[in-house]
């Protein structure tokens, strides 16, 4: 007897594990067809390492890879992460699930997005393309906020380097009518988290890979103005968290001290973390200075109410 009743609470414990256990879930973002498709003959281009999907290109079919803590940490903040990559490709481990993992250690729900990379071959426009994935993601999410046992006043988006620069142009431009909702959901942010962003599209201090494969080789002045996030800033833009290494080569750390000051200006929240050394793509830190931004990401979402402390 005592055996069979060992063997039935180790079946109990394991069942309640499952329940308990961070989930991971991917589907698709666009229920029917993909506004401003076009279709083409090619398939997206993932690389793997031990099983792990690192990087995809040739954007496709957008989707949402769902990250949910245990039932016992989640917190109801959901945040919307969009990966790297100058709009060439996304960096999905690194700067996607890496990350996804990370938040739900605070109890945060992460969804990562894999959005289409602009492309005259398989959008109308793709200035927008990626911005309409963006919209679409907050307002899938909010919309199932109920089902995913979200509050729907905290969804938030962090993007890294481009990712930075979409969730940016989202922050800022999450009114414009980009396509044809299904309904009135609100596609607005209710937090933004930056990551060495890339935020201007003008020559002096852009990423000018993300600049050209968003806009082309000449775009107009008014292209680039529409595009360079810290002129676009008003008083409805989301509270805002930054992060960015002083020694970036690859995106200056010019493009996040000038959101910064376009919010401050615009009485807008907003934290900004410069830090000595770091270069560009540290993700949750790795090396120099820049390995401790987390922390100060952890305190900020805490202060703001995103978080409580010490999840258990």
């Amino acid at each position: 007897m005592k055996i069979k009743h060992l063997k039935l609470i180790i079946v109990l414990m394991m069942g309640l594990n499952l329940n308990i256990k961070a989930q991971e879930k991917k589907i698709a973002l666009w229920e029917d067809k993909i506004p401003g498709e076009i279709i083409v003959n090619y398939e997206e281009n993932e690389v793997y390492k031990d099983n792990e999907l690192q990087n995809v290109s040739k954007v496709i079919t957008p989707t949402i890879t769902i990250y949910t803590p245990s039932e016992i940490k989640a917190n109801g903040t959901a945040v919307i992460i969009f990966p790297g990559g100058g709009y060439s490709h996304l960096s999905m481990y690194k700067e996607g699930k890496k990350v996804a993992k990370w938040l739900n250690s605070l109890g945060i729900t992460a969804y990562v997005l894999k959005y289409r990379m602009p492309d005259d071959k398989t959008m109308k426009d793709k200035s927008i393309g990626p911005l309409q994935d963006a919209q679409e993601a907050v307002r899938m999410v909010r919309r199932n906020a109920k089902k995913w046992n979200l509050d729907a006043s905290k969804i938030g988006v962090m993007g890294f380097s481009a990712g930075g620069h979409l969730a940016a142009t989202l922050s800022t431009s999450f009114s414009e009518i980009t396509y044809e909702s299904s309904d009135n959901t609100s596609p607005r942010p209710d937090f933004t988290i930056l990551i060495y962003p890339v935020i201007s599209m003008h020559q002096e201090i852009t990423h000018i890979g993300s600049k050209e494969k968003l806009l082309g080789i000449n775009p107009s002045i008014e292209l680039l103005n529409k595009f360079s996030c810290n002129l676009n800033v008003n008083t409805n833009t989301p509270k805002t968290f930054i992060v960015h290494a002083s020694d970036d080569k690859s995106v200056p750390v010019e493009n996040s001290i000038n959101y910064y000051l376009a919010l401050k200006n615009n009485k807008i929240q907003c934290e900004l973390h410069l830090y000595e050394k770091g270069g560009h793509g540290f993700g949750l830190g790795l090396i120099e200075t820049s390995k401790n931004w987390t922390k100060d990401c952890e305190n900020w979402l805490m202060y703001n109410n995103y978080i409580v402390e010490n999840p258990q």
